[in-house]
């Protein structure tokens, strides 16, 4: 499938603070890293935009070096991020989060 532009919810800024606050925590710079390595996934998407499986309905990509998950959808040859979650998280929580977004 052929995706010319990445769309990001206002939402998503959000679940990369949070996630990289949390790294920050742990040690020093390794927010900063998880930063870059999400937004890298994220923009992975105009290539790989749709090959993924879905659940809650959202196609869901996993993040490559952090426990993360990326959901998405795709239309009109745009795919939307719709959230980027941690999945260590309880299943209930991710899906209300999504339905939330949605």
């Amino acid at each position: 499938m052929k995706i010319k532009d990445i769309v990001t919810l206002k939402e998503v800024a959000d679940d990369l603070k949070d996630g990289k606050a949390f790294y920050d925590q742990r040690e020093a710079g390794v927010g900063d890293y998880f930063w870059d390595s999400l937004v890298a996934d994220i923009e992975s998407l105009i290539i790989y935009a749709g090959i993924h499986n879905k659940r809650y309905c959202l196609h869901r990509m996993l993040a490559k070096r952090f426990p993360y998950a990326i959901y998405y959808e795709i239309e009109n040859e745009i795919a939307y991020v719709v959230a980027v979650l941690p999945m260590r998280r309880d299943p209930a929580w991710i899906e209300k989060k999504l339905k939330e977004r949605s």
